[in-house]
């Protein structure tokens, strides 16, 4: 007795499809040698494709150690008694694969470490402002970094000049404002110099100045 029908003849799949899966297989399996197999396992790399997803290197690192193992194991041969027993001449297919995955660890995470970028400093300062008084805080700066600000007075408004200046009489201005409680955005640092803002209290009471940055830059400091 059995549950399960009996495919028809119509059903089982015909000699062309059997005989086209089958070239299908075998070119995927000739790919997979040629492109990650010989490079990984032999440093042998006909297309370049290896060479491009890093499996080259691991070959040619494997294909060297196997070398400098050789040469060991034949330099302990010749100063052993005749008759003594021969090591083996390759690595044993477990240290092998333990040898390729410690190369394959160090490659991958050695490559993620470069790739991950540095975490962004951060920074508060604080300064006071009595009325009529103006201070300057910058951050230095390279070209092309970038930095996240927000500030917000506290006890009134303040005029502002976000600005910067650098070697050579570099000096630009980002944006500016006359009453403002406050600001943020994102500050792109246009050469290399001192990136940051000028503050002034216009108003009859003191009033402190509360900024808060993070991003790619060397410290906050009041010029």
């Amino acid at each position: 007795m059995y549950n399960t029908d009996l495919p028809t003849r119509a059903e089982l799949p015909s000699s062309a499809q059997l005989v086209r899966s089958t070239l299908i297989a075998a070119g995927v399996a000739a790919a997979l040698l040629v492109t990650v197999v010989l490079p990984s396992e032999y440093g042998i790399d006909p297309t370049g494709a290896g060479r491009m997803l890093g499996l080259t290197e691991m070959g040619e690192i494997k294909t060297q150690l196997a070398e400098e193992a050789e040469a060991d194991r034949a330099k302990d041969q010749a100063g052993q008694a005749p008759g003594a027993p021969v090591a083996p001449a390759t690595p044993a297919p477990e240290q092998r694969s333990s040898l390729l995955g410690s190369i394959f660890a160090h490659l991958v995470v050695g490559s993620a470490q470069a790739q991950t970028p540095a975490a962004a400093k951060s920074q508060e300062f604080s300064v006071t402002l009595k009325p009529g008084e103006g201070a300057e805080v910058k951050a230095d700066m390279k070209k092309g970094a970038k930095l996240t600000y927000a500030w917000k007075v506290e006890g009134g408004a303040v005029n502002h000049d976000t600005h910067a200046d650098g070697p050579g009489g570099n000096e630009i201005s980002y944006s500016k404002g006359r009453g403002v409680p406050g600001d943020e955005g994102e500050l792109t640092a246009a050469f290399d110099g001192n990136h940051g803002w000028f503050w002034r209290n216009r108003g009859s009471a003191p009033v402190t100045v509360k900024l808060t940055a993070s991003g790619d830059f060397g410290s906050l400091q009041r010029k």
